[in-house]
């Protein structure tokens, strides 16, 4: 038997592993509502076709004497039922196991994954492609029909990906193969490799920490981006804010002069995190946005500011609310890796110095995100962190010791932001699966009050997740929609002991 291969984690991989705790053990869900009750042996056989496709997911978490690596495994993924409550822990450091979990509960399908494995963007690729690949199985194509339904290549392909992490205006672009320094391209198997056990490259390796990069490429993303900002709007797309909760440490340092305010509450009983679903129509919250001539995100961002001080009556000494949003880095440099790839950026309010209307806020975020969501800042500060990483003095200590000091900077972080929100846009998924897909859900587990927000065929799903019982600032963003005309649906999933004994389950 060869050797197996192992790779180093990549910068984000790293903080996830040191900042959790049993609060928020970093894991993210994606999920799909389907039209009919989940065959679960279908499931299974496109699971185990899926997980053929993307290598990186059959990798294990194993510790070294200085660092975290990626080992892969011969271990083999089963579906489960859903028994745990949502974005539930994963990775155990005692147990060598894989960095994901495919369940199911009644007509939803999840995919829950541990963050220093993969991001949104790249486990959206995953949950599109078994996704696709059941609704195969469980509504056979006519012959004539079956190419129109055959299954994606998952990341390593060249061909045009099932979803679009682009704003609803806009198309989406073909996961373009990312050439190595080796000269292969990602998803090609090196000499002496065995096909399917080759890792997915680093692209923060290959982009920042290189002296030598493939300029045309780089040059090229950014056109593209910049023509379909030109298409929308506002001129930033929604799909470039796409993945889960992120490492604080990556975002803008806030100004000492102000006192960020910070949302307390009940912890819950057990540490599971509260969930609250909103469903609505995409099209009018959309047209919302764009009456302000904003991004979604960041009309979402200042509804949920202004919910926030709604549910707090009085800020008080600590005016200003602060988010944490992170950046897909795809946008701007072309990568087909299903590993992290992104930046956070980091925009603020302070209430009562001036124009506190929605509209105003919405645009006054928008304005700092602009400034700060470009490919030449996102490039110098990733590169300084890169830079920190490789220093001599860092690299020889040990791992438990450089865990610790990560943890105390992201906590440092933490102290500097009220909220953290992520949107990984519209997602257009191939025909006729997306007639099966009434819709799709978001979330992760998070340390403070969070919104993840997902659309598909019409239907905008924003899903908060909390540490806390409390679910004021939900109940507040609900009314500020629904008082703007917008039809808002609404689901909590239990999480006290008196609201599982009265349901008598432990999932919603």
């Amino acid at each position: 038997m060869s050797r197996r291969r192992w790779v180093r984690l990549d910068n984000a991989s790293n903080m996830f592993l040191a900042a959790r705790n049993e609060v928020d053990p970093k894991v993210f869900r994606l999920g799909a509502e389907m039209d009919h009750e989940v065959d679960p042996q279908l499931l299974q056989e496109a699971l185990e076709e899926t997980y053929e496709k993307y290598p990186l997911y059959h990798a294990v978490l194993r510790r070294g004497v200085f660092w975290y690596y990626l080992q892969d495994s011969e271990l083999r993924p089963t579906v489960t039922e859903e028994r745990t409550a949502p974005c539930a822990p994963i990775y155990q450091a005692d147990r060598r196991s894989l960095l994901f979990r495919a369940m199911h509960h009644r007509r939803r399908i999840s995919l829950e994954v541990f963050h220093a494995l993969s991001d949104g963007t790249g486990a959206l690729w995953f949950l599109t492609d078994l996704v696709t690949a059941y609704t195969r199985l469980r509504f056979p194509p006519e012959p004539a029909a079956s190419d129109g339904l055959a299954p994606s290549d998952g990341p390593a392909a060249s061909d045009e990906p099932a979803a679009s992490l682009i704003d609803p205006t806009l198309e989406a672009s073909p996961r373009e193969p990312v050439a190595r320094a080796d000269g292969a391209t990602t998803g090609e198997t090196t000499a002496g490799a065995e096909p399917g056990h080759d890792l997915t490259t680093d692209s923060f390796v290959h982009y920042f920490r290189r002296r030598r990069r493939r300029r045309a490429d780089v040059w090229e993303a950014r056109a593209a981006f910049s023509r379909e900002a030109e298409a929308e709007p506002t001129g930033i797309p929604d799909g470039a804010l796409a993945t889960a909760d992120v490492p604080e440490h990556s975002a803008a340092p806030h100004s000492p002069a102000r006192t960020v305010h910070r949302v307390r509450g009940t912890r819950t009983p057990d540490s599971r995190t509260r969930v609250v679903e909103l469903t609505m129509p995409a099209k009018q919250v959309l047209d919302l946005a764009r009456a302000e001539r904003v991004a979604l995100t960041m009309y979402l961002t200042a509804v949920f500011f202004e919910a926030v001080r709604r549910a707090t009556g009085d800020l008080g000494r600590a005016p200003t609310l602060a988010a944490s949003v992170p950046v897909n880095l795809r946008q701007f440099f072309p990568s087909t890796s299903a590993r992290n790839f992104f930046a956070t950026t980091r925009v603020e309010h302070t209430f009562g110095e001036g124009d506190d209307t929605l509209g105003a806020v919405s645009r006054s975020l928008e304005r700092a995100f602009r400034a700060r969501a470009t490919a030449e800042a996102l490039e110098g500060k990733l590169r300084r962190f890169l830079r920190f990483e490789r220093m001599p003095a860092l690299r020889v200590i040990p791992r438990p010791v450089k865990d610790v000091i990560l943890d105390q900077v992201n906590r440092a972080s933490n102290r500097g932001l009220t909220l953290a929100v992520s949107n990984l846009g519209r997602v257009v998924l191939p025909e006729p699966v997306a007639a099966h897909v009434e819709r799709l859900i978001f979330q992760v587990s998070a340390v403070r009050p969070q919104f993840c927000a997902i659309s598909h065929a019409g239907v905008l799903t924003v899903s908060f997740t909390s540490p806390f019982l409390e679910t004021d600032h939900v109940r507040e963003f609900a009314r500020i929609l629904t008082a703007s005309g917008v039809d808002v649906t609404v689901a909590a999933a239990r999480v006290t002991e008196q609201e599982l004994a009265d349901a008598g389950e432990m999932t919603p």
